[in-house]
């Protein structure tokens, strides 16, 4: 494993491939195939470990870099430009670790499942496969596999290991993923029509690695050949007569930030005819529908309010290590292809809706709070507070700062992005844990009623220490992993709108009132009503070191977030908001300003008409 084709594969795959050995085996050794399962996932946590931290890994994660790190690209459709294609920055790193930490820990609490183990585990890790592959892939074709491979198994472990209402969780949260899909799909090709490569610099398309790049880890001779490739790739671009599609992310972005709004239009010759013929662009239109569609698929992973509906439905009937899936990383999914997708590759569209995006964000959380507070079921509460929760993340990914009357001063959106980053990780542990922790109860209890709660601290000391520490978590206090986000995406948002930032500081006293009334009416109070109170004993050695890992990371990344997460995250997402900021200036601020002129002068010319008229009109009323 000496080439980041072969380690980030091995990440990948490894869990499919994990999948297929126990198929072989038989379905009544219960025990092996869970342990082979847990082996499965500990490997993954292992592989990204080393091959990211490892000092003499060829995938070893440097923190000063700016750009995509570890990139290989290998052709699989030539034909149509398709290519097994995959790299890790620093947006999209954390989520990787996070996917990886979450699936041993939801693997560790799945020793509750006890129907059809076997169909459970290939489905969890077929879902782990998909899961990192969206994280790693720069292939648009590629990634939407790789989001697809992801919806069948969520789908079928929520509607075979489900609660009551398993079958109609399991297609709501079906239907309205495969809308997501749709949209993005439609999206995906408007993009692949519409990014002529040709409309590049020979600098834009090796920075947007539309053609073979140099990396310092090769060897001289390597370097020597892949130059040669590249001169090349370049030529048969600027020859080409017809226009030259592309799948790949980041030659996507460089167009989407390299096209005019005026230029939405070019020609090329075509050499059957010798005559010019029309090109489509990626322009201003163009991006503005590409990034509606691309944000609407997204933000139904989120969720965000009116698209979040079938989130509370999923996480109440779904199997508890699949709720700690669902809220710890498909949730993160949405975010990821905002950031990565939607803003780099579609800013005209970003930038006229931004207020739009913020707002989204404002509601869903507001919403999301109040929701939780009116709920008498206690993992229904707790998905309503993930969608209060991502509602910060999606408004900091909004807030547009760098701006005309800012001076293009990137830096309270640069803090944005990096909060809502933050929160997309301290959600994922604080999220898993909760859930873990209602799971805990329900499996000796069966059942979620907050009513009959009550007096748990009593009969189960440990679990409810470890219950109140990672809800304080969520509730945001200082220290903990959901307090640093919040406060950056807070701060970020003042500058952009003040009025915006007030609501969102506010909604922390809305989470803190539901966190302590739930602490209140399940831990604390009164005596244990519920039925099967015979069955509250203390939580076992396996629930206690899951709920101990979460609660270590939820002080880990509290105490130190730039050492655990800001370092990894920073100099990826301060150079996307500089580009997007160096675009604005250099593209979209001219095209308002020629459009203002444009608006100034239709209303000169309307004066100087109604100047000349009025005396004539006077004249023949006069007559």
């Amino acid at each position: 494993m000496d080439t980041p084709l072969a380690i980030l594969s091995l990440i990948v795959f490894l869990p499919a491939l994990a999948a297929l050995l126990i198929a072989f085996i038989p379905s009544d050794k219960v025990d092996l195939i869970r342990w082979v399962t847990l082996a499965a996932t500990a490997i993954v946590l292992v592989l990204c470990a080393y091959g990211f931290f490892a000092s003499d890994s060829p995938t070893h994660f440097d923190t000063a870099a700016r750009q995509m790190q570890s990139v290989f690209q290998v052709d699989w459709i030539p034909s149509f430009d398709i290519e097994y294609y995959m790299g890790v920055d620093g947006i999209s790193f954390p989520l990787v670790m996070l996917t990886a930490l979450v699936c041993l820990l939801a693997m560790g609490a799945s020793w509750s499942i006890t129907k059809y183990v076997k169909g459970y585990c290939i489905l969890f890790l077929l879902l782990e496969t998909g899961m990192l592959g969206v994280f790693l892939a720069l292939d648009f074709f590629l990634f939407y596999v790789f989001w697809e491979v992801m919806l069948l198994p969520m789908y079928f472990l929520i509607g075979v290991w489900g609660g009551p209402r398993k079958e109609y969780a399991a297609i709501k949260f079906f239907l309205y993923t495969l809308l997501g899909s749709v949209l993005m799909l439609i999206a995906i090709l408007m993009l692949y029509f519409a990014g002529d490569l040709r409309g590049l610099t020979d600098e834009q398309l090796i920075a947007g690695k539309a053609v073979p790049t140099v990396s310092d880890r090769m060897s001289d001779e390597k370097k020597v050949e892949v130059l040669a490739a590249q001169r090349e790739a370049l030529e048969a671009i600027r020859v080409s007569a017809r226009p030259i599609h592309t799948f790949n992310i980041l030659a996507l972005q460089q167009i989407g930030q390299h096209t005019k709004q005026f230029d939405n239009f070019g020609t090329y010759v075509d050499k059957t005819t010798n005559k010019e013929k029309p090109r489509l662009f990626l322009g201003y239109g163009m991006q503005w529908w590409a990034f509606v569609l691309l944000f609407i698929g997204f933000i139904i992973k989120v969720p965000s309010v009116p698209l979040h509906t079938w989130l509370p439905d999923a996480h109440v009937e779904a199997p508890t290590p699949i709720s700690m899936i669902l809220a710890g990383i498909l949730l993160k999914m949405g975010g990821y292809g905002i950031i990565r997708i939607c803003y780099p590759i579609c800013p005209h569209g970003g930038y006229d809706l931004a207020y739009v995006v913020c707002a989204i964000g404002v509601i869903s959380m507001v919403y999301g709070a109040f929701a939780a507070l009116a709920q008498r079921d206690f993992k229904r509460l707790v998905a309503y507070s993930s969608v209060s929760h991502m509602g910060y993340v999606v408004l900091g990914l909004g807030v547009w700062s760098a701006v005309k009357h800012t001076a293009y001063n990137p830096d309270y959106w640069n803090m944005g992005v990096q909060g809502a980053m933050f929160q997309m990780i301290g959600h994922g542990i604080s999220s898993a844990g909760m859930f873990f922790m209602v799971g805990v109860i329900y499996d000796r209890v069966h059942h979620r009623n907050l009513d009959e709660f009550g007096g748990l601290f009593a009969k189960m000391p440990v679990y409810t220490a470890l219950s109140i520490g990672i809800f304080f978590a969520a509730l945001g206090l200082p220290g903990l992993c959901g307090f640093p986000g919040e406060v950056f995406v807070v701060l970020s948002v003042w500058p952009y709108k003040i009025s915006m930032a007030v609501i969102a500081a506010a909604v922390v006293v809305l989470t803190a009132a539901y966190i302590l009334w739930t602490i209140q009416r399940v831990y604390l109070g009164p005596e244990y009503k519920g039925p099967h109170g015979d069955h509250l004993t203390p939580s076992n050695a396996r629930e206690n070191a899951i709920a101990i890992v979460l609660f270590v990371f939820a002080i880990l990344f509290g105490v130190a977030p730039y050492h655990t997460v800001l370092k990894y995250v920073d100099k990826t997402v301060e150079q996307q908001v500089n580009d997007l900021a160096v675009w604005t200036r250099d593209v979209k601020q001219p095209e308002l300003d020629a459009l203002e002129a444009e608006r100034k002068a239709g209303e000169t010319a309307v004066t100087q008409v109604s100047t000349l008229v009025g005396p004539a009109d006077a004249e023949m009323n006069d007559q």
